[in-house]
Order: structure tokens, then C-alpha cells, then sequence
């Protein structure tokens, strides 16, 4: 996928000195590279069925619904608190420095439905987790975990056993 990365821009020093930030919107601008991602990523799932594509906040809306467009499935949004109007379930997980929260809507997910979680860009491993919990917590069978870039130098992995978990473009600094 060496032809997707070349389309990422680097920041350095953002969103603070010593971070290298990969910024994916000179990829999504670029209308071959954003069809050639989506597609590739739809190839993974080929064969599969696909109920729901799971986008986690907010980076996640851009390519969950366009994978699930391409599945055939829904699109349910996993979204920070206080942000969807009806009954939601939660979750609360660890970061690096304190905890975050994650709300889904209690009915966006039958029992024994099969959902892919999307986000653009597998770190820790942490959101990614807590989503998979919410969405067994609905009920639902995570049939995989799909992101555009993955760091792998961070483990994300680690956080996620069992899954099917992947990655268009991989880091490894």
C-alpha cells in the first residue's frame, strides 16, 4: 500500500513536540486514493455477511459508512457522551492519562447481529477494545476490526486478541 501512504502528509511535532502526526485528509482529497482504500478495504470482508459497520468517533464516520455502503450493511455511529439523543449504552476505559467514555444506541445492534468496528487509525488499541465491548454488550458478534493505518510500533494488537483485525497501511515509527 506503499502507493495509499505516499498520499499521507506527516506533521511533525503535532498535536504536541515529538508527535508525528499522520494526516489522512490529503489521502481522502485525493479521489483515486480514497476509492482505492475504501476498496480495498471492502476486499477483506468479500464473502462475508456484514449486518452493521461500527464508526467510532469522529475520524471513523468518514470511512465506516462508505465500507458499509460498499457491504451492503448498516452504519451505527459509537460516539463520545451526551452526543446521541436516544437510550445509549456505555462504556468506560483507561488512556494513557485518565479515562474516556464511549456511547452507542442500546437498540443500533441486535442480538446476533455481525458488526465490523471501523476507525481510521489502530494506536493502543484502547478505543477500539472498548468498542468491541459495547457491541457485545448489545449482543452483537464482532467480525472484525478494520482500520486505514495502523501504528504498529504502539501494539494496538495486543488489546484486541481473538479478533480478525486489519490494516491497509502499517507504521513501524
Amino acid at each position: 500500500m506503499d502507493d495509499l501512504k505516499k498520499l499521507i502528509r506527516e506533521v511533525s511535532d503535532y498535536p504536541k513536540p515529538g508527535i508525528l502526526f499522520y494526516d489522512l485528509t490529503t489521502l481522502l482529497k485525493d479521489k483515486a486514493g480514497f476509492h482505492l482504500l475504501i476498496d480495498r478495504l471492502c476486499d477483506h470482508y468479500k464473502g462475508r455477511t456484514i449486518d452493521v459497520v461500527a464508526g467510532i468517533e469522529a475520524r471513523g464516520f468518514i470511512f465506516a459508512p462508505a465500507l458499509a455502503y460498499r457491504l451492503g450493511a448498516g452504519f451505527v455511529p459509537v460516539r463520545k457522551p451526551k452526543k446521541l439523543p436516544a437510550k445509549t449504552a456505555s462504556i468506560s476505559y483507561a488512556l494513557e492519562y485518565g479515562t474516556d467514555t464511549l456511547e452507542i444506541h442500546e437498540d443500533a445492534v441486535k442480538p446476533g447481529q455481525s458488526v465490523i468496528i471501523c476507525d481510521d487509525l489502530l494506536a493502543t488499541g484502547g478505543t477500539a477494545a472498548a468498542t468491541a465491548k459495547l457491541i457485545e454488550k448489545l449482543g452483537g458478534k464482532v467480525e472484525g476490526v478494520a482500520f486505514a493505518v495502523e501504528l504498529t510500533f504502539l501494539n494496538g494488537r495486543s488489546k484486541l486478541n481473538g479478533m480478525d483485525i486489519f490494516s491497509l497501511i502499517q507504521y513501524d515509527k
